[in-house]
């Protein structure tokens, strides 16, 4: 529904309103001792004794979603959008009234992570189990389900996690240095260890904690994390050393490997890249700035993807135009997208660095970019085909049957008698009728591929909160709220200590029509040809035979290949689908230099697209 325009905002939201409900919805979602600050009022203490069995305190964090566990790679990965989002548009915040809010969100999160984190190889990464919590609806002040930390050490590495909380105690020092520089310290400490553990002691969280497997898997690997901390740490430090990791470890690691158009809890390589394309705008590359450029390239991709310009492969979109990924909060991808956007526009205008340079042949220009990150954000808040706001209380209509327990169940506060789990289900998680308890603010899952959305307690795909879904939503809001005219990196972006001086010299330009995924450095090459035609009833069937080629002039292998295929209308053979497209057969785990590997593929069509999506060059 079409809300008041409050300041400058324009488009026929209530941009300011938005931002400040964005933020309120992580009070709702806080474990520990309540300060008495909270203005969530139907909340009340939980977790108290979270840690004590491991001799630990861990009091303190957040639960990710409509439950009541405390993951710490959703929860990292929270934290790092909130401090960007404080980063690049903190001004705006200020001047909306609500900087001091999203610093205080902040704050809660690096509090835990600091506690979390007793010592330089040891990272504690989760608090109960998503098994024991699913099988039980309970409000978190009478919770009876396990509360066993999980922890990593030397002899169970977690490089993705460890890399995540590197980078979101980077990030937030970037927010406390002009306020609190003692506790900017504090967090630049910690996440400089952190990042040394993970890199020191490589391995997947997922594989040492394997109960978070069903839950929040490290689909991507630990690469785009050990990247993603060490982009933050130079941001943070400007120590040339974090600088050269990002750029010795890019084809390893696979930051100039990797094209995606997914930005989440799991993969992060698109922030990296723009990170990184950040860097060479403001002529921080140095010697650098070839290297760089490859990140820009991929930055370019994103945004390309985003805005439907790429040649091959482009996100979907609902009929009413929002980006879609998958049906199970496809949200959390609209609202990282239209930050990552949005701050691309803005360094890309700041800097002087032209437009995004699309493979499909086309460019974009920065304001073309903010203006689509704005279409998603208005779709979001109810300019969509139904009408629905997906931010709970904001608009006429909005979710009021949130997947959440502690909205669900009347407030300890005003029925302090115990529910227990099963009566949390027979009593409150069917009932009918909207949540007792308003979760202010909350970004619901979202409507799918059709723009149809069911208001349904059990429709957890659609009606799940979850924090990361708010986190980038507070920078883009703040944007948006300030209008059109006002860019990121006011005075308070430079108190913040960004680190970045303009410098228009270092941006080589980009052909037009190159394709970003296969330029001239990339080793990975795809041929494909029809090989067999036949026809049966009535059409006519071709059998295509792809050929993907490691032709790495410096001999170097090719791990973690996946690819995309688009437009295919048949069985494939020779590959196996995994979370980001194919990969190849689990027998066939690299390609070294010179070889190569086939799939084939039938359907009655024109070839299909076939692309790299990304690999590691080691």
């Amino acid at each position: 529904m079409a809300q008041v325009v409050r300041g400058g905002g324009g488009g026929g939201h209530d941009y300011g309103r938005a931002l400040t409900k964005s933020i309120l919805y992580f009070e709702a979602q806080r474990s520990g001792v309540l300060p008495g600050s909270q203005r969530i009022a139907w909340r009340a203490n939980s977790g108290l004794a979270d840690g004590k069995a491991n001799g630990v305190d861990l009091v303190g964090g957040y639960y990710d979603a409509g439950d009541n566990v405390k993951f710490g790679l959703p929860m990292a990965f929270t934290v790092t959008m909130m401090a960007w989002s404080v980063i690049e548009y903190g001004e705006q915040m200020a001047a909306a009234g609500e900087l001091g809010h999203a610093v205080e969100a902040i704050k809660w999160g690096t509090d835990y992570f600091a506690k979390a984190h007793p010592e330089p190889n040891v990272l504690y990464a989760e608090v109960g189990d998503g098994d024991s919590d699913h099988n039980c609806w309970q409000r978190p002040e009478d919770m009876t389900t396990s509360r066993q930390a999980y922890r990593l050490d030397p002899q169970h590495p977690g490089s993705d996690l460890a890399g995540e909380t590197a980078a979101a105690m980077a990030a937030a020092s970037l927010v406390f240095r002009s306020s609190n520089p003692g506790y900017a310290n504090q967090l630049l400490q910690h996440s400089k260890q952190l990042f040394d553990f993970a890199d020191k002691y490589r391995g997947r969280y997922d594989n040492s904690i394997t109960v978070a497997r069903n839950y929040y898997g490290s689909f991507s690997g630990y690469g785009d994390e050990l990247l993603w901390a060490s982009a933050w740490l130079y941001q943070a430090t400007d120590d040339r050393r974090y600088l050269d990791y990002l750029v010795n470890n890019a084809d390893a690691l696979g930051g100039t490997g990797w094209s995606i158009n997914q930005f989440g809890w799991d993969v992060k390589y698109p922030g990296v890249q723009i990170l990184a394309a950040k860097f060479l705008l403001h002529g921080k590359a140095g010697e650098h700035a070839g290297v760089l450029q490859g990140y820009r390239q991929r930055a370019d991709f994103f945004a390309c993807s985003c805005l439907g310009k790429d040649a091959t492969d482009n996100v979907g979109r609902t009929p009413g135009g929002m980006l879609y990924h998958q049906r199970w909060n496809n949200i959390q991808f609209v609202t990282s997208a239209s930050f990552l956007l949005a701050v691309y526009s803005d360094h890309l205008a700041a800097a002087g660095g032209g437009s995004v340079r699309c493979s499909g042949g086309g460019a974009a220009r920065p304001s073309e970019l903010l203006a689509f990150a704005k279409s998603q954000v208005d779709y979001i808040l109810g300019s969509n085909p139904r009408g629905t706001s997906y931010m709970v209380g904001y608009g006429a209509v909005y979710p009021r049957q949130a997947h959440h327990r502690g909205s669900s169940i009347v407030s300890i506060k005003a029925s302090p008698s115990f529910v227990s789990c099963r009566e949390g289900y027979s009593s409150w998680y069917g009932r009918q009728g909207s949540n007792p308890n308003l979760l202010d603010g909350a970004v619901v899952g979202g409507p799918d591929e059709h723009d149809d959305f069911a208001d349904e307690r059990n429709n957890y795909e659609q009606t799940e909160a979850a924090t990361y879904n708010n986190a980038p939503l507070m920078g883009i809001l703040a944007r948006l709220a300030a209008g059109h005219g006002s860019r990121g990196r006011g005075r308070l972006g430079q108190s913040l200590k960004d680190g970045i001086a303009a410098n228009h010299s270092s941006l080589p330009p980009l052909s037009h029509g190159a394709d970003h995924r296969q330029h001239a450095a990339s080793p990975v090459k795809i041929e494909q040809n029809a090989t067999a035609s036949w026809k049966k009833n009535g059409r006519t069937y071709y059998r295509y035979a792809v050929t993907v080629s490691n032709r790495s002039p410096a001999g170097k292998t090719v791990e973690e290949l996946h690819i995309g295929i688009g437009k295919l209308y048949g069985p494939v053979w020779g590959l196996e689908k995994a979370r980001y497209g194919y990969v190849l057969p689990s027998w066939l785990p690299s390609l070294a230099a010179g070889k190569s590997a086939a799939f084939v593929y039938v359907h009655a069509a024109p070839p299909a697209d076939v692309w790299v999506t990304g690999y590691k060059l080691v």
